[in-house]
C-alpha cells in the first residue's frame, strides 16, 4: 500500500475554504480531514470534534509538552494545533490527509515534512474579504479589522506555497482544488514505479 499524501490548506478567515473542503471531501473518499485543536471558544453551530477539538489552554500545553502536536501556533490570541497521532496513522494506512491550518503552522509542516503539498486559497480582493466577514455577523468591527490585518500578512506568505488558487466562484474553486489533488499525484516522485512497470518486459 502506498503512503498517503499530506495536503496543507491555508486561507484568510472568510475565504470560504470550509465550503470548498466540504464538497471536495464528499467527492473524494480517500481523503481524511484532520480536525485541529484550538483554545478558542466555539462559534454558533460549530461542533466539538467536527469543526475543531475545543480544549482548554492547560490541555493544549500538555499536548505540546508530550510532543502530541504535529504543529501549533498562536493566532488572534488563541492557540491552534494539529494532533499528531491520527495524521500519521492515516498516512500510513494510505489515506490522503488534509490539514486546514494557518500560515505559521504551514511553514512548520513544510520544514518538518518535505513531501507535504501546500495550497493557499485567495479571496478575490481584501475589500470582498471584509464584506464576507461583515456578512457573517459573528464578530465585532474591531475583531474584523484585526482579521483583515492578519489576512494581508497571510496573503504575503502565499508565495511560499506550492499551489495558489482563488475562491471567486465556489463551483470553479472546487474544480480547481480537485485539479491540484489530481496533478500532485502525477509527479515523477509518485510514478517511478509506473515507468519501471512499463519497462520491465521490454
Amino acid at each position: 500500500m502506498n503512503r498517503g499524501k499530506l495536503y496543507v490548506v491555508s486561507a484568510p478567515s472568510g475565504c470560504g475554504k470550509g465550503s470548498i473542503l466540504s464538497e471536495v471531501l464528499k467527492n473524494n473518499k480517500n481523503l481524511f480531514y484532520s480536525v485541529s485543536a484550538t483554545t478558542r471558544s466555539p462559534r454558533e453551530g460549530e461542533v466539538n470534534g467536527v469543526n475543531y477539538y475545543f480544549v482548554s489552554l492547560e490541555e493544549f500545553k500538555r499536548e505540546i509538552e508530550s510532543e502530541g502536536m504535529l504543529e501549533y501556533a498562536e493566532f488572534c490570541g488563541n492557540f491552534y494545533g494539529t494532533p499528531k497521532k491520527k495524521v500519521m496513522e492515516k498516512l500510513e494506512q494510505g489515506f490522503d490527509v488534509i490539514l486546514e491550518i494557518e500560515t505559521v503552522g504551514a511553514m512548520k509542516i513544510k520544514k518538518a515534512m518535505k513531501d507535504a503539498i501546500l495550497i493557499f486559497i485567495l479571496p478575490p480582493s481584501v475589500s470582498e474579504l471584509r464584506r464576507r466577514l461583515n456578512k457573517r455577523g459573528t464578530e465585532e468591527e474591531s475583531v474584523i479589522d484585526k482579521r483583515i490585518n492578519e489576512a494581508v500578512d497571510e496573503i504575503k506568505k502565499a508565495v511560499y506555497y506550492d499551489y495558489v488558487m482563488m475562491n471567486d466562484e465556489l463551483e470553479k474553486a472546487i474544480k480547481d482544488f480537485e485539479a491540484i489533488l489530481k496533478v500532485s499525484k502525477l509527479t515523477i516522485e509518485n510514478n517511478r514505479n509506473l515507468i519501471e512497470e512499463v519497462l520491465k518486459n521490454a
